[in-house]
């Protein structure tokens, strides 16, 4: 029995179309992706006397870890990236219970400042001395600044705010990850 030459084409056409399909509803769902996003496999280590392109320590840190603490480093960076996506309800909550935006801005400060106390209980001593060292100098307090401290930095609750809910750009990138708020 001969199979008529059109029959393959005919059965090809539909399958390209539900890839088209599918490819479409991917990028779709890839535009509404939010929290955190893995943007790249990790990066390799470097040797430890690599000069590091970053001023952040914590960035340089990463980039000599061996690989199996870069896979946890990264996703203790996701279980914080979920605290903020916590923070960013609270603020909706407490908008709609008519709280003001200083009220809004101390609780978030505190709900930061304790979620990196929660992401650092999975780390190694040696990144949260780094971690630590660095806010002492800049803040002087391990945890990061007050909600005062970032009053008198941006002069208004609704920056504090904001700031409050900012990630490491930088920090991200290293490990690899975006980090995009859900609606709420």
């Amino acid at each position: 029995m001969r199979i008529p030459t059109s029959l393959p084409r005919r059965a090809l056409v539909p399958f390209v179309a539900a890839v088209a399909l599918l490819a479409t509803a991917a990028s779709s769902v890839a535009e509404e992706a939010c929290g955190s996003i893995i943007t790249a496999p990790l990066a390799r280590p470097v040797a430890a006397d690599d000069p590091c392109p970053s001023t952040d320590p914590v960035v340089c840190r990463i980039r000599v870890l061996p690989m199996d603490e870069k896979v946890e480093a990264q996703r203790t960076r996701m279980q914080y990236h979920e605290l903020l996506e916590d923070m960013h309800r609270t603020e909706a909550n407490m908008r709609e219970a008519g709280a003001s935006d200083e009220e809004i801005a101390r609780e978030l400060v505190d709900m930061r400042n304790q979620a990196k106390a929660i992401t650092r209980a999975g780390m190694t001593p040696e990144e949260v001395r780094v971690l630590e060292a660095r806010n002492m100098a800049r803040y002087g307090n391990p945890l990061g600044p007050t909600a005062d401290q970032l009053y008198a930095k941006y002069g208004t609750w609704q920056q504090v705010i904001d700031a409050s809910m900012r990630t490491s750009y930088a920090v991200d990138r290293e490990l690899s990850l975006e980090y995009r708020p859900c609606p709420v």
